[in-house]
């Protein structure tokens, strides 16, 4: 429950039909499998978010001094069409990371910025700062 992030590809000479995808699973000891993402030859890697439930949650609390809980990763590969609508927080982490990404510009620009009325003035070279 500790690795929270996995990351997934494809090698140089790995075949894979245009219309599948390698799927990746995890299972946590009590709990179903649950999707976590998955790579196809037009997307060749990813770094996938590992869902694991909340400790005292689905997942049994163990003792400091027993043995570590195991979970599986199933990888299984799927028609790439019946995938699309299982991975529906893809496009939200896309959106938030872009997000972060605009407002970090934003806040680098606005250190830089001189006010001329109603406009930010920033320097010409303010991207390659950036």
């Amino acid at each position: 429950d500790q690795i929270r992030e996995m990351c997934i590809f494809l090698l140089n000479n790995f075949t894979l039909p245009p219309d599948k995808a390698l799927a990746v699973y995890i299972q946590s000891p009590g709990s179903q499998f649950l999707f976590c993402g998955a790579v196809t030859l037009a997307r060749p890697s990813a770094v996938l978010s590992l869902p694991w439930p909340e400790p005292g949650g689905q997942m049994q609390l163990i003792a400091a001094d027993s043995a570590p809980i195991s979970a599986k990763i199933g990888v299984s590969v799927e028609d790439l069409a019946s995938l699309q609508s299982l991975d529906v927080t893809a496009g939200k982490r896309i959106e938030r990371l872009a997000l972060k990404v605009g407002e970090n510009l934003f806040n680098f620009m606005q250190s830089f910025c001189g006010v001329d009325g109603s406009k930010l003035v920033v320097p010409m070279d303010i991207l390659d700062r950036w």
